[in-house]
């Protein structure tokens, strides 16, 4: 029995839709908005795949291109300045952690994301997928049509500026 594309994208749409959301989430720091760009995305995606889904090779590269576009037509369109959200951060603190010690991780993500917010897209769009989306290299290269050896490069490149954003900031 064959899946149809009606079934096949709903099936892509449950697998990505967190993840698209939380990135453009972390990269508009607007629920609204994030959900806004989320469902523009989806319906791209939609358009495209039932148009032609063979010229899609990587769903998921197709798909976070298309929001990071989305972001960068978002910003360009608004003239706002690029937020990334620490909502989004992993939970490194557990329930036994006293007040002070909540009020000081806390104090530490605001501090980096804001040092995040700082870096130019590349840099912001890599360490995100890399560390908080746990995406591996092969993948972001597919995102960004570009070589893992770049990719690589992207990342060592993007965790030092934060460092120096960080320095900075001290």
């Amino acid at each position: 029995m064959s899946i149809s594309p009606d079934e096949k994208f709903s099936q892509i749409y449950d697998q990505y839709i967190e993840k698209i959301y939380r990135f453009v989430y972390l990269k508009v720091n607007s629920r609204e908005i994030a959900e806004d760009i989320a469902s523009r995305v989806f319906l791209s995606g939609w358009e495209s795949y039932r148009k032609q889904p063979e010229r899609i090779k990587n769903i998921g590269a197709f798909l976070y291109q298309t929001a990071r576009n989305m972001v960068t037509d978002h910003y360009r369109n608004k003239g706002r300045t690029k937020l990334v959200s620490s909502e989004f951060i992993p939970q490194i603190i557990d329930d036994r952690t006293n007040l002070h010690e909540k009020a000081v991780v806390n104090s530490d993500i605001e501090i980096v994301r804001s040092a995040l917010q700082k870096l130019n897209q590349d840099y912001q769009d890599v360490l995100i997928w890399h560390y908080l989306e746990d995406m591996q290299v092969a993948e972001i290269s597919e995102v960004l049509h570009k070589p893992p050896g770049t990719i690589r490069v992207m990342i060592h490149r993007g965790l030092n500026a934060l460092r120096d954003e960080l320095g900075q900031e001290s």
